[in-house]
Parts: structure tokens; sequence; C-alpha cells
């Protein structure tokens, strides 16, 4: 009787080892659209959803490979079709590292042509840098490239679901992409657009911050209802238009800065504050040494 009992405990602290995702931060935006909030406590800080089509299942954004063995089976919860497709919104580790989880059970990953060569390139020396041990360590799992690879886009339709993959890079990164359901009026934007208050990376070597500015007032004119950020709470399109100003006062005052010959240095103590998501100043002097050191290179 308690070797059972014991057996019983061991399969329930299994079962919970399997799927820490709290039931709350798994949402049904729409009939058969589901998002996974990300967890920064726990080193899952990108959003994650997926679509169930009437024969298969689309992810968007892997996540991490720890994040990504815990979204597998909250999919699984709702639905058995197979998940054949895995859009990634960019290459950055913390949004594709995780594919790899997807293509063991039969999945293809596929974003932009732009962040396929990324991946490949800058997605794999980040990978290869990783020092990290423990439950953070990159050691038990493979790189899964893109392949699957668009130009301005691509669409998956059954008639029931419609998900347009776009291109709006370069902006956070060369190759950035988003999903776009026009039925649901539902934006899928990656790091595009977040509504934590962390701000943005915008430091990534291919990273165009007009271009981005642009692409945000593309996103804006969707008029989508919900706009799923890239790390952050369900947000709308007036999230597009915070992300719009902040940024704009972070390139602007970089602009304005270097006109009057101020150093990296005097820029970086310029307050972004006033705007909610870039409450954390640390932060917003390392996003404004990025951009001065990309207008002046």
């Amino acid at each position: 009787m308690m070797i059972r009992l014991l057996l019983v405990v061991a399969f329930a602290m299994l079962l919970a080892a399997v799927s820490q995702t709290p039931a709350s931060a798994v949402k049904e935006v729409a009939p058969g659209v589901w998002v996974r909030m990300g967890d920064n406590s726990r080193n899952q800080p990108a959003n994650a959803g997926w679509v169930i089509f009437k024969d298969y299942v689309l992810v968007i954004d892997a996540n991490f490979p720890w994040g990504a063995k815990e979204i597998l089976p909250e999919i699984r919860k709702t639905s058995t079709k197979p998940i054949r497709f895995v859009f990634n919104t960019h290459y950055h580790g913390d949004h594709a590292y995780g594919g790899s989880v997807f293509t063991e059970q039969g999945a293809q990953i596929v974003c932009s042509m732009d962040c396929g060569a990324e991946s490949v390139t800058k997605g794999q020396a980040g990978w290869d840098r990783n020092t990290a041990t423990g439950a953070f360590s990159l050691k038990p799992y493979k790189l899964a490239h893109p392949t699957i690879t668009f130009g301005d886009t691509m669409a998956f339709d059954d008639g029931e679901h419609r998900v347009e993959l776009r291109l709006m890079g370069p902006g956070h990164s060369k190759g950035d992409a988003v999903a776009w359901l026009p039925k649901e009026r539902i934006l899928f934007t990656g790091d595009m657009c977040v509504n934590w208050n962390s701000g943005n990376n915008v430091a990534d070597a291919d990273a165009d911050h007009d271009n981005w500015l642009r692409a945000l007032d593309r996103m804006a004119a969707l008029n989508p209802a919900t706009v799923v950020v890239g790390h952050g709470t369900l947000g709308t399109a007036s999230d597009l238009r915070v992300q719009h100003a902040y940024l704009a006062d972070m390139v602007d005052t970089v602009r304005a800065g270097i006109a009057v010959s101020k150093t990296e240095e005097q820029i970086a103590q310029s307050d972004l504050t006033r705007h909610k998501i870039g409450a954390q100043k640390d932060r917003n002097a390392a996003s404004l040494k990025a951009v001065y050191r990309k207008l002046t290179k």
C-alpha cells in the first residue's frame, strides 16, 4: 500500500513538473485561437500563441526550449491535431530557440527570408555563446533553423481560419514579421511592440529604428481589436501607438543630442520614463546608447 501511495505521489509530481504554466496564463482570445502569456520570472518572457486549423495546429513563436516544453502540453489540452508549423516572428532566442521541441513533433519552422538568414548567422552564434548551466542551459537541445521562408507575405487559410504572415522588418531585427488574423482582427507583433515596463531591446546589429516606426504605423492601420505583444499583457491598437511614441521619442532625443554635440553618456541620461513602457531608467539608457551608436557609426 505504501509503495502504491509513493508511486501516485511521484506521478503527480511528474505531471506538475511537465507543465508549470498557471491556468490564468493560457487564454482563448477567439474560437480556436490561443495565447500563452510569457513568464519573465522563470526566463520564459515571450508570449506565444497557436491557431487550431481543421487539420493541424500553427504555433506562433517557439519561446526558449524550457518554455516550449511547457507550451506543448498546453496545446495538447486544446487539440490533438498535429502541430505542423511554427512561425517565429524573428530569430531572437526567447522567441525562436525552442523550435526543436516542436520539430521533434513533426513541425516545420517558418519565418521571413531575412529571419531565416539571421537564424543561421546571428542566431547560431548566440546559441553557441550560451554558457548557462542547469535549467537554462541550451546543451540538452539543438537549434532548429527555419525550413520554410517567405518574402513579403505568406498565408495559412482553411476557410475557417486565415493567418497572414507579413514582413515588417527591418525594425527590431532585420527579418521581423507579424501574424495577422483578419477575421478575428488579432495581431501577433513579436517584439515590434511590447507593453511591459522594460521597453524594447533596440540593439540588434540590423535594427532599423526609422523603419520600425513606419511598420508600427502600418500595423495600426490594420485597426486590430486584440494585439498580442511580444512581452507583456494582451493589448489593443492603442499599444501600437504607445510603442510608437516611446520609440519616436528615443530616436528624436538621440538625434537632437547629436545635433548639439552631446556625448553618448550625456544622451543616455535623457528621461524617457514618462512613457509607461519606459519605466526602467537603466534599460532606457542602454537603448539610447544603442540608437546613438547606430546613428553615428
